[in-house]
């Protein structure tokens, strides 16, 4: 089964400085993002990826070529130019001839969680449908201010989890979502729409460790991570 990786972001909030940067290579740990993504799928026997490279899929292709390898042989990375500014359901549409079996996984290149891959699968053929989107509830940015009906405050809450689901990425598709893309399709927008609206889309409730590589607040939080000891999505020291 193939992993379709979407690579082709800027990371234009992941420096200080303001430097654009390709988020996928940008380091936690000591390794690139993207190699933990990978890393992740790889520990539950899906060795084969296709990454969709955009801005700074030149670097990309070389760290593929030169250092992978390095780390480990029984990787297959297929690493394919989707364009520069194409949109996220675009540059899955631009890899169709690429995928031969019938289910195939699609996740971004700046998010890391615990998840089962085999729970995931599972979980997406037993329902029968097209599509499976990993759905989260993130932590709050900020502190919780608990107050009664009168405005007199009870407690602080220090960044709860957000009390509702969002899109957590590492999806499920079979090869029927092909025929929801367009050249210039939004991963987010009509592709998913549709699902829902054709009843196509389920989601699979992740509980556990999950974090999106957003701003370089993001990347210092994960990094200390990293220093504490082994990641809490790193399910390959577990």
């Amino acid at each position: 089964m193939k992993v379709v990786i979407l690579c082709g972001g800027k990371g234009t909030r992941l420096s200080t400085k303001g430097e654009v940067v390709a988020k996928p290579l940008v380091e936690i740990g000591g390794m690139p993002i993207l190699w933990h993504v990978i890393k992740g799928y790889a520990h539950y026997g899906f060795r084969e990826f296709i990454l969709c490279l955009g801005y700074g899929g030149e670097a990309m292709r070389a760290y593929v070529e030169s250092r992978v390898a390095d780390v480990s042989a029984d990787w297959a990375i297929d690493c394919v130019d989707t364009g520069l500014d194409t949109n996220t359901g675009g540059r899955i549409k631009r890899i169709e001839r690429m995928i031969r079996d019938h289910t195939f996984f699609v996740t971004y290149a700046d998010g890391v969680a615990d998840i089962n891959i085999l729970r995931l699968l599972e979980f997406h053929r037993g329902h029968g449908r097209i599509g499976t989107m990993t759905t989260v509830n993130p932590i709050s940015q900020f502190g919780e201010v608990m107050m009664d009906g009168a405005g007199l405050v009870k407690e602080f809450v220090e960044k709860p989890p957000l009390h509702r689901w969002i899109n957590g990425g590492f999806f499920v598709f079979d090869r029927g979502f092909f025929r929801y893309l367009r050249d210039d399709s939004v991963l987010e927008r009509e592709p998913l729409e549709s699902l829902v609206r054709d009843q196509q889309l389920y989601s699979f409730r992740h509980t556990g460790f999950w974090c999106c590589m957003d701003t370089y607040k993001d990347t210092i939080a994960l990094n200390e991570l990293c220093r504490n000891g082994a990641p809490p999505w790193g399910v390959w020291a577990k």
